[in-house]
């Protein structure tokens, strides 16, 4: 990695501080190499840490990553299973390394699909790096953006609020992760140019960046060359910048 800083770093109000990366292109990258679509996956796991590793070095704050979705369930049930396996084994292998660069873990999503051993390692996880502070990373897991907005629907629902309290900041406070800030920027790796249902809510007004790079190839230069793009860009938030 480079000592070098983004373009950004002279003016801190113009860097990228919660940044959002759906992961994608694992299955091509495999294919493209003659192997099993479990070894594209790993290959992204591997390509995680490199990258949580580079938005330290970039002075991200917040990185969050689109791990698996809600409709992820409907792919064949080898690859399901196998994605389950390579959860377990990057919270094993590559998370603890980043932890002890200072890196919190969180995850967010629904958990009552998931199996119990499953489930308690992904919370002992988030138990022993609660206290870091280097950059927090949030993996979406079970995630849809469209059930998470019905999920904080259906809180406030339960919470007998009466329609005149209803506004964005109670329906906010009602989701997945409410403690989550705003996403600044949000990344699409493999050419894809959509969202696939990931961060509707938190990414309103997210500038949005794709790459062609296919997710197990993603790093450092790649993720650089996104915030300096960000940095470059002028956020209006709906205004007319003054003539």
């Amino acid at each position: 990695m480079t000592d070098e800083q983004p373009g950004p770093g002279s003016d801190p109000s113009r860097a990228a501080r919660v940044v959002a990366i759906v992961m994608d292109g694992n299955g091509r990258w495999a294919e493209s190499r003659g192997l099993e679509v479990a070894e594209g996956h790993r290959a992204g796991a591997r390509a995680l840490r490199r990258t949580v590793e580079a938005a330290i070095e970039l002075g991200i704050e917040t990185l969050v990553v689109y791990a698996f979705s809600t409709e992820n369930w409907s792919r064949p049930a080898d690859e399901v299973a196998d994605l389950m396996v390579i959860l377990s084994e990057s919270i094993d292998r590559e998370l603890p390394d980043l932890a002890a660069q200072g890196v919190r873990t969180r995850f967010f999503g629904r958990r009552d699909r998931l199996e119990p051993w499953l489930e308690e390692k992904m919370a002992n996880l988030e138990r022993t790096t609660a206290h870091l502070d280097t950059l927090e990373l949030w993996i979406a897991f079970d995630y849809g953006g469209r059930a998470e907005i019905a999920h904080a629907a259906r809180r406030l629902a339960e919470d007998g609020l009466d329609p005149a309290e209803i506004d964005e900041d109670a329906l906010a406070a009602r989701l997945y992760a409410p403690e989550l800030r705003e996403i600044d920027l949000l990344v699409r790796t493999s050419g894809e140019l959509r969202l696939s249902n990931f961060m509707l809510w938190e990414a309103a007004y997210a500038e949005l960046f794709f790459t062609e790079t296919l997710w197990p190839d993603y790093g450092e230069d790649d993720l650089r060359v996104a915030v300096e793009a960000y940095a470059a860009r002028s956020r209006r938030f709906g205004a007319r910048t003054p003539s």
